[in-house]
């Protein structure tokens, strides 16, 4: 008997689906005709156990015991869905094949061999265990992933990433956090301090940008105009480039602070001859924009609705699970694998036939020109592993709510995309010199909509600033050309404080975040590769921050609590900052590629932790007497559970 073993009871109805008929319905199984059986977790089924589990004086919380660090790691049963394991114990002692098919992910890889191990599955069963990996949950692509499954052993170094990143967010979140409670109820705050590898480096985000917008102090700068008019009288704006010579007045960006130089090249320049200096024209073809990974989805949907991360992800989940409507959202991936472009006439057709619940979106959508045929960088196959882009199925629907047709408009766009032409505009840049001035001016000439035809078209940029996107139209002009020069302004700009963070731009931070490391090294490391968290995790938690009372949200507009600025500024750099989680990225995704060892995260990790544990004693959280809710010390262990996973 073959035995399947799916993440969750979506997956496992969908496979068994895709086997012979009849079926025959079992407590937390389904048995196929040919005798096969689907079964299920229920997402985990183990959990890593409690301190106390480990001693019961861990139960009290103190000092004395910190850093815990077990010796035999522990898993243990989940109450809730203890039924479910019982199931799975069964029948795998039963099975004679053993078929994986957690969701193609670093966790969803653990999540059922931890299962397996736990079950004692050793010898030949274990070996020869094999895994499925679906990404799409119709019939046709399920039954696809399973006439081309692999050997589970290739996986292990993904499984082993998943266990390092449990075991190490274990020993760094129930250490620290704590450590830092006891501190903080020393100061006189009645709840839980929590800490974690990527919660707490990105509340110290938002805590660092709330400070950088109170300590703001606008400054004013000034740019000069050119009006500028050829023989026949067609007239355009160039704007003063400020020579070496004005240094002393340029802030670091190289605005202009002195309102009377302004003034005084806008006086020299005014009723004078100018000629052009040189003429720029460039043919430029721009690309449309890849298949969405969850992430980048997350991030469109904030700006376009307003939608938090969390909606995003839900809403995905039901179109993958319930509605089979898009492919597995939780991918870090924005490619796709070739055999899925032989599909593009059934997606292309399902798309079209959706789009009569998409509203104005809807008609940009299914008005699209698209040659079926074009092959974009989008498929790529060496790009392409465990799982690929969001996509549509070919899956036809009669209903979609509001908010879930938003959410699939913008993954359809993004796919019709790859079939639409580039972009292409000339990009032209004009140097006008007048008297020993230099002035600028950008244009850029349209040649072909292209892919940008379906695109919502955002608000317009201020015409009269060339580094909008949106840009004035130029005269023709040659190399040498007179020009006269009318009245020049004289604009006034102040400079803007940083932008508060909203759901887009904190998932932005995260999924950039070589940005906002300190080590010029590591940035360079993780520029394009590693972010904050996994596309698994992210939405749950800046979630979780909420939860915690750590961050509150106004409109769009997130910011950090009382509680959340004074962890923030108890805590050491190393915790707030998001270079030691970065390493931890890297470390992790080395270790998935079968390129590093569990060691080589574990051992550093387990010596720095006594360090961390020693500096906790010398510091008094601020700020926060009064704050927080006195609980019991079952709810204290209840919370600190949560703290573990991130």
């Amino acid at each position: 008997m073959r035995l399947f073993i799916a993440e969750k009871p979506s997956l496992g109805r969908a496979i068994a689906e895709v086997l012979p008929k009849p079926h025959k319905k079992g407590e937390g199984f389904i048995t196929a005709a040919n005798g096969d059986i689907v079964t299920w977790c229920i997402g985990h089924l183990l959990e890593q156990q409690q301190p106390e589990v480990y001693d019961p004086a861990y139960k009290k919380w103190s000092h004395e015991h910190l850093p815990i660090i077990p010796q035999q790691w522990q898993l243990g049963i989940k109450k809730q869905t203890a039924k479910q394991l019982a199931v799975l114990r069964k029948l795998v002692k039963q099975a004679e094949q053993l078929v994986h098919a957690g969701d193609p992910d670093r966790e969803g890889q653990l999540l059922v061999d931890e299962v397996i191990n736990f079950l004692g599955v050793t010898g030949t069963k274990k070996s020869t265990v094999q895994r499925c990996l679906i990404s799409d949950l119709n019939p046709s692509a399920v039954k696809n992933s399973l006439n081309n499954l692999r050997n589970n052993r290739d996986f292990i170094p993904l499984s082993t990433s998943a266990l390092a990143r449990s075991r190490a967010d274990w020993l760094y979140g129930i250490n620290l956090t704590r450590a830092y409670t006891l501190q903080g109820q020393k100061a006189g705050y009645k709840g839980v301090l929590s800490v974690g590898r990527v919660q707490t480096p990105l509340l110290g985000l938002v805590v660092r940008r709330d400070r950088a917008i109170a300590e703001f102090v606008s400054k004013a700068f000034y740019e000069v105009w050119a009006n500028l008019e050829t023989k026949q009288g067609q007239g355009f704006k160039a704007k003063w480039q400020p020579s070496e010579q004005c240094a002393k007045f340029l802030d670091e960006q190289g605005r202009n602070l002195c309102e009377a130089l302004a003034q005084n090249v806008a006086s020299r320049i005014s009723g004078q001859s100018a000629h052009v200096k040189s003429v720029k024209r460039e043919h430029k073809k721009q690309p449309a924009p890849l298949p969405y990974n969850l992430s980048a989805l997350q991030i469109d949907a904030s700006k376009a609705f307003g939608m938090s991360a969390k909606q995003v992800l839900d809403i995905c989940q039901d179109l993958y699970e319930r509605q089979k409507l898009i492919t597995y959202p939780r991918s870090d991936c924005r490619y796709l694998p070739m055999s899925h472009f032989k599909q593009a006439k059934q997606v292309h057709a399902a798309v079209v036939s959706n789009s009569q619940h998409l509203g104005q979106q809807g008609k940009l959508l299914s008005d699209a020109q698209v040659d079926l045929g074009r092959q974009s960088k989008a498929w790529n196959d060496k790009k392409v592993d465990a799982h690929h882009a969001i996509i549509p199925t070919q899956k036809i629907t009669n209903n979609l709510s509001a908010n879930h047709a938003k959410v699939y408009g913008l993954i359809s766009r993004n796919y019709l995309a790859q079939f639409l032409a580039a972009h292409e505009f000339y990009g032209v840049r004009v140097e006008v010199e007048i008297g020993s001035g230099l002035f600028t001016a950008v244009a850029k000439e349209l040649i072909c909509d292209g892919w940008k035809s379906i695109f919502v078209r955002s608000v317009k940029a201020n015409p009269n600033d060339n580094n909008g996107e949106t840009q004035q139209l130029l005269p023709h002009l040659e190399k040498g050309q007179v020009l006269k020069s009318l009245q020049a302004e004289v604009l006034e700009k102040h400079t803007s404080p940083p932008k508060a963070y909203t759901d887009a731009s904190l998932l932005a931070a995260m999924t950039g975040i070589s940005s906002h490391v300190s080590d010029p090294q590591l940035r360079q490391i993780l520029r394009e590769t590693d972010g904050l968290g996994t596309e698994a995790t992210r939405a749950g938690i800046i979630e979780l921050l909420f939860s915690r009372g750590f961050l509150s949200r106004s409109g769009k507009t997130i910011t950090a609590t009382v509680t959340g600025r004074g962890l923030i500024e108890a805590l050491p750099d190393v915790a707030t900052y998001p270079d030691m989680t970065a390493r931890w990225e890297a470390e992790l995704s080395a270790i998935s590629e079968g390129k590093s060892q569990y060691s080589k995260l574990m051992l550093p990790l387990q010596a720095q932790l006594t360090g961390l544990v020693n500096q906790s004693l010398s510091v008094l959280p601020k700020g926060l007497s009064g704050l927080g809710k006195r609980s019991n010390r079952k709810k204290r262990v209840t919370k600190a559970k949560a703290v573990k996973s991130r």
